[in-house]
């Protein structure tokens, strides 16, 4: 299944914990593997509870020692976490999603403290909790066999947060440095919506954010965070499903950016095609057009994804004489294909089959195979193209 995060409240672990078990989780089970680790002195407790009339489920991790540390009154090294998630029993997918949460967790607080990432000393995020809360939707993750990971825009909170550093802004600085590239916006709330276990939990599972994408949607799942906020439930909510995908005939979203040019010598074009290629442009192409003035110019058409619009833009405003990049979402209807190799009298040949609308197939041959046994045997490429378009797929 994939998995849309609907952070319209925020995200938390005990939130992200609490929302996979009300998608299906067994709690029993995850408590059965969580004990799997070499921490003793907790449990995890479910209940049901209501935000603004919505039912949801909540997670409570129970510190039996009564610190809130396991024993660890002044919290864990980032070396000490490290070693016990890794030297667990548990799954090695499970180990690595926890530990590349961690890592994120770490790298925020050496930057915010200005130390080594291995000396790294956390406190709040330190505990068992954190621990539970982090390993916890690594197991979740594993069990339910997600696949893709989407999220919206993260909300952030306001005003001020006391932990033992002190009182600190919110966000918090680690959450700030955690959630570095990924689109937040500011509310007038006045608490902490966005903790750095959960910063370090969406990012470390979401592959893409924004918009919920085009999905099949199958259930969904409510973890209750603890306060009550009055301008909002305080729920993260997780939908479960099939995203679409380029591998039938569905709509697929990118950008499309533009920018007309009149100002920059032909000999430049081809360089920067190739950069913007190079930068992670899906398709590139000049349209011939007439500017103001009746001036003979060009426009620079490239077609992307939406999380390379900052590089693509950057591209285009530093490699041509353009001063300005405008974009807007465009859609594309993609038919299935696949990677085959075609046996032909000049040997093999890599190309794509494409299923078309009518389920028959088609094959297209990859042009640089095709080149470059043209030049080699010194043949036409169009036989090439011929042969491989008619020979038997291997």
């Amino acid at each position: 299944m994939d998995i849309y995060f609907d952070c319209g409240s925020g995200i938390s672990g005990d939130m992200t914990l609490a929302a996979f078990v009300d998608l299906g989780v067994p709690v029993e089970w995850l408590r059965q593997e969580l004990a799997r680790l070499p921490l003793d002195g907790f449990d995890i407790q479910e209940s049901v509870v209501s935000r603004n009339g919505i039912r949801a489920k909540k997670i409570d991790v129970i510190d039996i020692h009564g610190d809130g540390d396991d024993g660890h009154a002044h919290g864990r090294h980032y070396a000490a976490i490290r070693s016990l998630i890794g030297g667990s029993p548990l799954p090695e997918r499970v180990k690595q999603i926890a530990l590349a949460a961690f890592e994120k967790l770490a790298k925020a607080e050496a930057a915010v403290h200005g130390v080594p990432l291995e000396k790294v000393h956390f406190h709040e995020v330190g505990g068992v909790d954190a621990i539970v809360d982090i390993v916890g939707a690594a197991l979740c993750v594993a069990h339910l066999k997600v696949g893709k990971i989407a999220a919206s825009a993260v909300p952030l909170g306001s005003g001020h947060v006391t932990c033992r550093h002190g009182v600190l802004p919110v966000p918090a600085p680690a959450t700030v440095g955690i959630l570095k590239g990924v689109p937040v916006y500011g509310t007038n709330v006045d608490c902490e919506l966005v903790t750095p276990t959960g910063a370090a939990i969406l990012t470390t599972l979401a592959t893409e954010f924004g918009p919920m994408p085009a999905m099949t949607m199958e259930k969904t799942g409510y973890g209750a965070g603890t306060r009550e906020i009055a301008a909002m439930p305080n729920l993260l909510r997780l939908i479960s499903g099939r995203f679409q995908t380029a591998g039938a005939a569905d709509g697929h979203a990118d950008l499309m950016m533009e920018t007309c040019i009149d100002d920059m010598t032909p000999e430049i074009w081809g360089h920067v095609m190739e950069r913007l290629f190079e930068a992670g442009a899906r398709d590139v192409y000049f349209v011939p057009v007439h500017m103001k003035k009746n001036r003979p110019g060009i426009l620079l058409c490239v077609l992307c994804d939406k999380a390379q619009r900052e590089a693509l833009a950057a591209c285009i405003l530093s490699e041509t004489t353009s001063i300005g990049v405008r974009y807007y979402p465009v859609e594309r209807i993609m038919l299935a294909r696949r990677p085959v190799t075609v046996k032909t009298a000049f040997g093999p040949v890599q190309a794509k089959a494409v299923t078309l609308p009518n389920g028959t197939t088609r094959i297209a041959p990859e042009y640089e195979a095709c080149r470059k046994i043209s030049l080699e045997r010194k043949v036409s490429i169009l036989e090439i193209y011929r042969a491989t378009a008619d020979g038997p797929v291997v």
